[in-house]
C-alpha cells in the first residue's frame, strides 16, 4: 500500500498581514479607545483594567503627614487614658473639678482615630486615604469648635489653649490641602 504523500500544509501568515490583524482586533474590540480614552493592547487588559489607572499619585509628604498624625493621635490618646487630670491641667491651666471619665472617653475616641491613621498609613487605596484625611479634618474642626466654646464659657484664655487652637487650624489646613490634592483627577498624558 502506497500512500499518497500529503501536500505540505500552507500556513497563513496573518501575523504579517496588516489588514487581517486590524480586522481581528476590531472583532475582538481592542485597539480602539474606550470611554476613558485609554487604548487597550489586548482583550485581557481590557477586561482586567489598566492597573496604572488605579495607582494613586500621592502628594509629596502625604505618608509622612499621616505618620506624624498617627503618632500624635496615639500619644495624646495614651496621655488622656493614663493621665487625664494632667492633660486637662496642661490645656486649660486649672484643675479638673468634675470626674475624669470625660477625658478618658476623649482618649478612647482619640485611640480609635489613631487606629484609622495607622490603617491609612499602610494602605495603597486612594479612597481609604481620603477617608482617613477626612476623618482627621473633621476631628480638628470639631476640636477647634468645642475648645473655643469651652474657653468662652469659662471666660479665660490660657496660652496653652491658644496654642492648641492655632495648631488645630494649621493641622486642619494641611489635612484639607492633602485631601484636596489627592481627590483631583490626574492629567492625561
Amino acid at each position: 500500500m502506497t500512500s499518497k504523500p500529503h501536500p505540505p500544509l500552507m500556513k497563513k501568515h496573518s501575523q504579517t498581514d496588516l489588514i487581517s490583524r486590524l480586522k481581528s482586533r476590531k472583532i475582538l474590540g481592542v485597539g480602539g479607545e474606550d470611554d476613558d480614552g485609554e487604548v487597550h493592547r489586548s482583550k485581557i487588559s481590557q477586561m482586567l483594567g489598566n492597573e496604572i489607572k488605579f495607582t494613586v499619585r500621592e502628594p509629596v509628604g502625604l505618608r509622612v503627614w499621616i505618620l506624624i498624625s498617627a503618632v500624635a493621635f496615639t500619644v495624646m490618646a495614651l496621655m488622656a487614658l493614663v493621665f487625664p487630670n494632667q492633660l486637662y491641667e496642661l490645656v486649660f491651666e486649672e484643675e479638673l473639678s468634675t470626674t475624669n471619665i470625660s477625658v478618658r472617653l476623649y482618649g478612647g475616641a482619640l485611640l480609635s482615630l489613631a487606629l484609622i491613621m495607622w490603617n491609612g498609613l499602610y494602605t495603597a487605596e486612594k479612597i481609604v486615604i481620603q477617608w482617613t484625611l477626612l476623618s482627621e479634618a473633621c476631628y480638628f474642626a470639631v476640636q477647634f469648635l468645642v475648645t473655643s466654646f469651652t474657653l468662652m464659657e469659662i471666660g479665660i484664655l490660657p496660652n496653652a489653649a491658644m496654642l492648641l487652637l492655632l495648631s488645630r487650624v494649621l493641622f486642619l489646613v494641611v489635612t484639607m490641602a492633602y485631601y484636596y490634592h489627592l481627590g483631583r483627577k490626574p492629567k492625561k498624558i
